[in-house]
C-alpha cells in the first residue's frame, strides 16, 4: 500500500513538472490540460488541472473519483522552445500506447531539458536574415537589407544581454527595440539618399510577440479566458514597449 502511495506521489510530481516545462516553453493552456490528462490516464487515473499563468495546481483522482493527489507547482517564464512541447507531445503519446517505467519519463524530461541550443552565433545570423528577408519582402533595397541585417543583430544582442542580466523583460523588449531603430536611423542621417524607411521598419520585427498572441487567441477559442487576457495583455505590453522604442529613434533623429 505505502509503495503504491510513493508511486502515485511520483507520478503526480512528474506530472506537474511536465506542466511546469510546458507552460514555460510557449504551449497553450488546451495542450498542457490535454498532455497531463493523457499521461495520468495512462497510470489509471484522472487528472483535474488548474492551469494559471504562474502556477498549476494539479489533483490526481483513481478510478473511483478519490482524490489521491494534490500539489501546486510554480512556473517560471523561460520563453519558447518548441522542442520541449513536441518532445513532451511525443513522449505522453509512447505513453499512452506503452505504459513506461517512471525512471524512463524523468530520463526524458532531463534529455529535453538539458538538450543543446543552437549557437548564440548561429541564431543571431539567422534572425538578422529573417529581418533582411521581411525588409526586401517590403521592397527595400539591397543596402536597405543590409543596415536591416546589422540593426537587428545589435538589437537581438542588446536583447539578450539585458535578459541574460535578469532586467525586466518589457525593459529588455524597449532596448532591444529602441538599439535597432537607433541603428538604421544613425544610416539614414549618414545616407540621407538612401531609402532606409523599410530597414527602419522592419528591423524590430524580431521582437513582434507573435507566441503570447497567438497562445492567447486559442486560449480565448478554447474558453480559457483568464490565461487568454493575461497573454494578450503580455503581446500588447511588448507591442507597447517596442512602439516606445522606435518613437524615441524618430524624436532622436527627427525622421
Amino acid at each position: 500500500m505505502a509503495e503504491k502511495e510513493n508511486e502515485i506521489q511520483d507520478i503526480g510530481m512528474i506530472l506537474l513538472r511536465i506542466g511546469s516545462m510546458l507552460q514555460s516553453s510557449g504551449a497553450c493552456t488546451a495542450r498542457i490540460r490535454i498532455i497531463l490528462e493523457r499521461i495520468a490516464r495512462a497510470y489509471d487515473m484522472n487528472a483535474n488541472a488548474l492551469i494559471t499563468h504562474r502556477a498549476i495546481i494539479l489533483t490526481l483522482l483513481n478510478q473511483q473519483e478519490e482524490p489521491v493527489f494534490n500539489s501546486v507547482k510554480r512556473t517560471a517564464s523561460v520563453g519558447v522552445n518548441f522542442k520541449i512541447v513536441s518532445g513532451i507531445s511525443l513522449m505522453s503519446l509512447n505513453i499512452k500506447n506503452s505504459k513506461w517505467q517512471l525512471v524512463n519519463i524523468i530520463k526524458e524530461l532531463d534529455k529535453l531539458e538539458n538538450a543543446p541550443h543552437y549557437h548564440r552565433f548561429i541564431v543571431m545570423n539567422a534572425v538578422s536574415l529573417a529581418g533582411a528577408g521581411f525588409c526586401f519582402l517590403a521592397e527595400g533595397s539591397l543596402f536597405s537589407m543590409s543596415v536591416c541585417f546589422i540593426a537587428t543583430f545589435l538589437g537581438l544582442f542588446v536583447k539578450q544581454e539585458t535578459t541574460r542580466i535578469h532586467l525586466n523583460p518589457y525593459l529588455c523588449v524597449f532596448l532591444g527595440a529602441f538599439t535597432a531603430t537607433f541603428i538604421a536611423g544613425a544610416f539614414r542621417c549618414f545616407f540621407p539618399e538612401a531609402d532606409l524607411e523599410h530597414a527602419f521598419a522592419t528591423s524590430v520585427l524580431f521582437l513582434i510577440p507573435g507566441v503570447p498572441l497567438i497562445n492567447s487567441f486559442i486560449d480565448f477559442i478554447d474558453g480559457n479566458l483568464l490565461n487568454g487576457i493575461i497573454r494578450l495583455i503580455n503581446g500588447l505590453g511588448i507591442s507597447f514597449m517596442i512602439a516606445i522604442g522606435m518613437i524615441c529613434s524618430i524624436v532622436i533623429f527627427n525622421l
